[in-house]
Formats: C-alpha cells, sequence, structure tokens
C-alpha cells in the first residue's frame, strides 16, 4: 500500500515540487508574508509571533503549541502529527483542503496547492540560518494577512470554517477610521466585532456561527475578543504620533491546563462542566443517567479545537468499602478514520446547556451496592489504534522523529479528569 506522505506527487499532478518555491511565491502575491507588516505594526507582530512578555501558562508550561499563538497553527508539532495520523486514513483532496484550511487560511484560495503545503509541514523543520535561509523559506499559516483579508462570514451555519476572504488588495479591521498610508488600503468590517469572526474557526463555541453576538443574558454584549484579546491603549502602528486608542493583544490568551481553571472561582463556576446522577437501584441493574452540565460561558473546557477533543463519561458502582461492582463508560468524539467525513458532530455539551447520558450496569446476586460515581475526563485528540500508529511512524525518516511523535501522542492522547460526583443509594 503506498502511503499518502510518499504519493501527493502523483495525486496531485501538475503541482510544483516541495523544494519549489514558486508555488509560495504565487500564494504570498496574494497572502503578503507578515514580515512585511512587521514593518509598521511591529507590536503586533511580536506578540502573533510569541517575541513578546507572554500569558503566565505559556511562561510556567511552555505550551506555546496549544494554539493560543496563532502563528504556530502551522508549525506545531502537535498539528504535525495529528496531520500525519490522519493522513494514513487516506482522506480525499477536498477533505485534506479543508482540514488546513483554518491552519492555513491561504489554502482555501488556493486549493490546489494543498499537497506542497502538507509537504511542508510534515517535513522537518529547517533551521533559518545564513545564505540557505531563502531555500529554506516556508508559507505561514496563520498569518497577518490571512486575518485580515476576512470580510464577512459564510450565510449557512453548518458550512466550515465559515470565514469569507476577500483576496483584493484591502486589508480590514475593527476601525472605521484607519489613516491614509501609502502601503495598503483598509476598510472596516463589522465581523471583527463579533463573535462570528472566531467562530468561523472555532465553531463549537457558539451554537450559530453566523450570529455577532454570544447567547446567554449573562453574556449580553460580550465577544470572545473581550477576554482572549487583552485590552490596552496605544497605537496600531509604531509611527510616531499616530492615533491612539484602545487595542487588542494579538497572542490571543487562552487556558490550557485545567490547574489554571482550578484557581480562577469565577471562571470554574461559570465554565467548568459539572455532572449531576439520577440514578434508580433495580433488583439486577442499576440504572439512569449522568447530567453533563456547562455554565453559562460560551464553550466547553478545554481547548479552542472543535473537531478532535474527546470526552468520556464514566460511570461506577461501588460497594461500601469502595470496592468496583461495576462500570461503564461512554466516549464522544471522533477517531481518525471518521474526521472530516460527513457533518461534524455537536460538542458533548455547549455553554448554557445539559447533556443526559444514560446507562445500566448490572449487578451480580449477592452484591451490596452503596453509591454510583460518575466522572467527566477528556482527552485533546483520538488515541490512534496500533495499526494507524504503526503506519504513521514508518513515514518519518529518524528515530529522533519517531520519538517525539510517540511523546505528542501519549501526552495529548491520554484521558484527564475534569470532574466527578458520587450519589449514595
Amino acid at each position: 500500500m503506498v502511503s499518502p506522505l510518499s504519493s501527493w506527487a502523483a495525486q496531485n499532478p501538475g503541482e510544483a515540487a516541495h523544494e519549489d518555491h514558486a508555488w509560495i511565491d504565487e500564494i504570498e502575491q496574494v497572502f503578503l508574508p507578515s514580515d512585511h507588516c512587521k514593518q509598521c505594526h511591529d507590536r503586533h507582530y511580536e506578540e502573533w509571533k510569541g517575541m513578546r512578555e507572554q500569558t503566565p501558562d505559556l511562561k510556567t508550561f511552555g505550551r506555546v503549541d496549544g494554539a493560543l499563538l496563532h502563528g504556530t497553527a502551522l508549525t506545531s508539532p502537535v498539528f504535525k502529527t495529528v496531520l500525519g495520523l490522519w493522513l494514513q486514513t487516506n482522506p480525499t483532496s477536498e477533505e485534506q483542503t479543508r482540514c488546513l484550511a483554518c491552519h492555513a487560511p491561504a489554502v482555501t484560495a488556493f486549493p490546489q496547492h494543498t499537497g506542497n503545503l502538507i509537504a511542508q509541514v510534515m517535513s522537518e523543520q529547517p533551521k533559518q540560518r545564513g545564505r540557505r535561509a531563502k531555500e529554506q523559506r516556508r508559507l505561514e499559516g496563520i498569518s497577518c494577512s490571512s486575518c485580515h483579508m476576512i470580510d464577512s462570514v459564510k450565510e449557512n451555519p453548518t458550512d466550515y470554517p465559515a470565514f469569507k476572504i476577500n483576496t483584493g488588495k484591502v486589508l480590514f479591521g475593527p476601525y472605521d477610521n484607519a489613516e491614509d498610508n501609502l502601503v495598503h488600503p483598509s476598510k472596516q468590517a463589522d465581523v471583527y466585532q463579533g463573535a462570528q469572526f472566531c467562530a468561523s474557526c472555532h465553531f463549537s463555541k457558539v451554537k450559530d456561527v453566523t450570529q455577532a453576538e454570544l447567547p446567554g443574558q449573562i453574556l449580553q454584549g460580550t465577544i470572545c475578543q473581550d477576554c482572549h484579546m487583552e485590552r490596552s491603549t496605544g497605537s496600531s502602528t509604531s509611527k510616531r504620533g499616530s492615533l491612539t486608542r484602545p487595542i487588542g493583544r494579538h497572542w490571543f490568551q487562552g487556558i490550557v491546563i485545567p490547574g489554571i481553571m482550578l484557581s480562577n472561582r469565577n471562571l470554574q463556576a461559570e465554565w467548568f462542566p459539572r455532572v449531576d446522577i439520577e440514578v434508580q437501584k433495580g433488583n439486577e441493574a442499576i440504572e439512569g443517567k449522568v447530567l453533563v452540565r456547562n455554565g453559562s460561558l460560551p464553550h466547553m473546557f478545554p481547548g479552542g479545537d472543535p473537531v478532535l477533543k474527546q470526552f468520556f463519561v464514566t460511570v461506577t458502582v461501588k460497594n461500601a468499602e469502595g470496592h468496583v461492582l461495576g462500570t461503564q463508560q461512554e466516549r464522544f468524539g471522533l477517531p481518525f478514520d471518521k474526521i472530516l467525513r460527513g457533518p461534524i458532530p455537536n460538542p458533548l455539551v455547549n455553554g448554557g446547556t445539559t447533556r443526559r447520558v444514560p446507562f445500566s450496569i448490572v449487578v451480580n446476586p449477592g452484591q451490596a451496592p452503596s453509591y454510583v460515581e460518575a466522572s467527566l475526563s477528556y482527552a485533546l485528540i483520538p488515541e490512534p489504534d496500533s495499526d494507524l500508529l504503526d503506519r504513521y511512524l514508518a513515514t518519518l525518516g529518524s528515530d529522533r522523529e519517531k520519538d517525539k511523535a510517540k511523546e505528542i501522542i501519549t501526552n495529548y492522547a491520554a484521558e484527564r479528569l475534569l470532574t466527578f460526583r458520587t450519589k449514595s443509594f
């Protein structure tokens, strides 16, 4: 069987080889490299790239690959590993383009270069040094231009990703009084002041990705940017004397470690999911429902990814001494071979809603069940089966790459406890 990682050239005739930069030149004629923007917007550039002060969770845990820095969306070793595993399930060219669309929005305008971009991701990241730096040039993922060429979102709330890119010369933003300049024309787009801008990729966070408002009375008037783009006062450019006004940070604060959530009681009360138990004790079985509840904030903890996350509802019946008499677990989430095949399922439980998960656990005669324990846990990616893992590892060229991939899979596919509840009979 020919691996997808070794057959792109055959599957994509007419595409330039990965080492040929003609395809990058073609894309960058439309999507300007971010270092062009740095000349004027140095503050936002350094925040996007992670060069300035970082959020405490990044400093403490080093989780730069945790989707907080959008500049790492294409270069993250986690993305490379997940993409490599998924490619072994033989996705179509259309599915591959759709997968890359949020990590590299330019591919929506240049779908013919999907294979080249995948080859770039799957190759080892070169070190940009000396005269060879130009030869090792790589296409950016979520660049300045790929976000600021968005002028609206699609009308169909199930069409993901939902952003619409205007490939003209205008760069869009939230302000209606942009200063004239000789670099690029600027224009206001209402979408930058609405939740639908972020939800066009992070679509598991809201009930309707076409709406600017977040649902619920508590959050009325609040949008994603209020929390995730810390506000400060200054200028969007480094030009002396330019307009000073409220501006948003471009490092996109978030929470990727559960322990940080536990230290903030306000966030914990509104955001952290919780479980309740409805249970009946029969002659032969313990039956009931686990009620998984989420607060009024718009999204499910943890993480911003709307496709890969796995949730586990586990119910255990125990006796008075704590011995397990029976257990049942239900997983919510797609395996690798189902991802982007058909409709994307709804989250386990969205903001302000309750999900009821039924259970029935048979108890042997003579046992004395005393209480039921229900837990909610999660994993950030599906756990690949051994055959899928072996096929992916076989595509990697060095033991160092293989060890890194196995470490990432072990870490990100691990089941982690979110919350639990017990109820006595």
